[in-house]
């Protein structure tokens, strides 16, 4: 083979060594549970899920080297603040609460938040419906905030779970009368199981549900959520963020 022919290819392959050593690797915090259809591990233990393939579709927009990496849900935050982690991509809800904590890039989704119960129960999503109920949720999350903050105390009992499928499965179960969370997360258990029915969103309340979900990212880490931010802005823009949510909505997720 020619020498500069020679030359030439190992000139390229080391370019592309070279940019590939230079990406930022960003350990992106996800929920160690499964939450479908966001995020879940396949029977290899490969997370799959919407909110991977927008993690994979930012990060490489954004030239990043993002590495998945499972945090307990009530222990995620802590986990970004100690740098053990440098973003969550989590569904985690932009609320001036965790502002106070942690920065969060622009929304990439925003969907209602919703009650669900056994089938005909007869039961309304609002504090007439529930009284008197027990109403399931996950803790360290906008609707275990929601329901102290609406439903607790006179109106109903509240039973708090590590994760959102233990509280699905006491529902089915019939151990609670009800459980909230987000719309699509329910919806995609109650059509997996014939038990259960979602019964309506829950009145909007902005200063606990928040005004979307973003990227958590730690306070003055200003660089890293302008990179998101435009990567988001981008894949929006150039249908790349409509094509990947199209097999699993047949709507825009990202909402108002």
């Amino acid at each position: 083979m020619n020498t500069k022919i020679i030359t030439a290819i190992a000139a390229f392959g080391m370019t592309l060594a070279a940019q590939a050593a230079s990406a930022e690797t960003v350990r992106v915090g996800v929920a160690a549970e499964p939450y479908p259809p966001f995020t879940e591990p396949d029977a290899s233990g490969n997370w799959t899920g919407w909110e991977i393939e927008f993690m994979n579709a930012v990060c490489a927009e954004a030239k990043l080297d993002c590495v998945v990496t499972p945090v307990a849900w009530d222990g995620i935050i802590p986990a970004l603040t100690s740098n053990k982690i440098d973003a969550i991509i989590g569904s985690m809800s932009i609320t001036e609460e965790r502002m106070k904590t942690i920065d969060f890039s622009d929304k990439y989704y925003n969907t209602p938040s919703v009650i669900a119960t056994a089938k005909d129960s007869g039961i309304t999503p609002d504090a007439a419906g529930l009284a008197d109920k027990i109403i399931g949720v996950q803790v360290s999350t906008i609707h275990q905030d929601y329901v102290t903050t609406h439903f607790g105390d006179a109106v109903a009992e509240i039973k708090e779970y590590q994760t959102q499928d233990e509280a699905n499965q006491d529902l089915a179960a019939g151990r609670v009368d009800a459980i909230m969370a987000d719309s699509l997360a329910l919806d995609a258990f109650v059509k997996s199981d014939t038990c259960c029915e979602i019964v309506g969103a829950v009145e909007d309340d902005p200063a606990i549900l928040g005004a979307g979900v973003g990227v958590g990212l730690r306070k003055g880490d200003d660089a890293l959520r302008e990179k998101f931010n435009t990567a988001i802005a981008t894949i929006r823009e150039n249908g790349t963020y409509a094509e990947f949510s199209k097999a699993y909505f047949d709507f825009d997720i990202y909402g108002k």
